[in-house]
């Protein structure tokens, strides 16, 4: 079975910095597309931004400029920095792999990290 947990979430003042992190752990072959994605309250989880094994990646147009997605693939992890953090980027954080366990490939979601800026 494929776990992934988020963590690096928290508190923190308009202008300021978080950097999330998202470790897969489990029967892994390969990990395909790694992405952020994120959930306010009284709206629809939105994509935030996307990496594909290779290191390419895609951001949404709110995030550009501000926030940058990496991974380690020797770790299995994926990282989010945020920086210049506004109000309307709080929102629970969400993690998704696509994942080949050596049977079939699936996708997989974390359990999610609680981002709040104030302001």
């Amino acid at each position: 079975q494929v776990q992934l947990v988020e963590s690096g979430g928290g508190l923190v003042q308009a202008g300021g910095s978080l950097r999330l992190s998202c470790a897969a752990s489990g029967i892994i072959v390969k990990i395909n597309t790694m992405g952020w994605y994120r959930q306010a309250p009284g709206k629809q989880r939105e994509l935030v931004a996307t990496i594909t094994s290779s290191g390419s990646t895609n951001y949404s147009d709110s995030v550009k400029g501000r926030f940058t997605i990496s991974r380690d693939n020797t770790k299995n992890t994926m990282y989010l920095q945020m920086n210049t953090l506004k109000p309307e980027d709080t929102a629970v954080y969400y993690c998704n792999a696509n994942i080949f366990g050596g049977f079939r490939t699936m996708n997989y979601w974390g359990q999610g990290t609680q981002v709040t800026v104030s302001s």
